[in-house]
């Protein structure tokens, strides 16, 4: 299925429109239906993905997992407090040797949530189905 379908269904059951969609993200009219052509930025694709709460490889068709499951979060969450222990040690981030601004570590932390979001769906792909766990525990 298309992007651009899947959007239509996600809106369908939601009760909304892709006029609606691109209203209320504030899109340019006749954005989305231009995603059958073009691939649109990241940015806006994850701006879609999270109106659904579901994953930019839901979206893209690249897996039939809407969400991640509980563990995942869980999981996710406690890499990201490891992460921002080590971000926020006792030498300090620096970025081309100056201290980086607290919204500056923000702004690194929520890009790197991110791609460890993305590593987990990606990685789920390749794990053998019967060492899958399909129940959302």
């Amino acid at each position: 299925m298309s992007l651009v379908n899947t959007i239509k269904n996600l809106c369908k059951s939601n009760d909304t429109s892709i006029a609606a969609l691109e209203k209320e993200l504030d899109f340019g009219n006749g954005t989305i239906r231009k995603w059958d052509k073009a691939y649109p930025s990241a940015d806006r694709l994850q701006k879609v993905a999270d109106h659904f709460n579901v994953t930019t490889d839901f979206l893209l068709g690249r897996t039939n997992q809407m969400h991640l499951t509980t563990k995942d979060e869980k999981d996710i969450e406690k890499r990201m407090e490891e992460i921002k222990r080590d971000l926020q040690g006792e030498d300090g981030l620096m970025f081309s040797g100056e201290p980086m601004s607290e919204e500056a570590v923000e702004s690194l932390l929520d890009a790197m949530e991110y791609i460890v979001k993305q590593t987990k769906v990606i990685n789920k792909k390749y794990v053998p189905k019967k060492y899958r766990n399909t129940d959302d525990n």
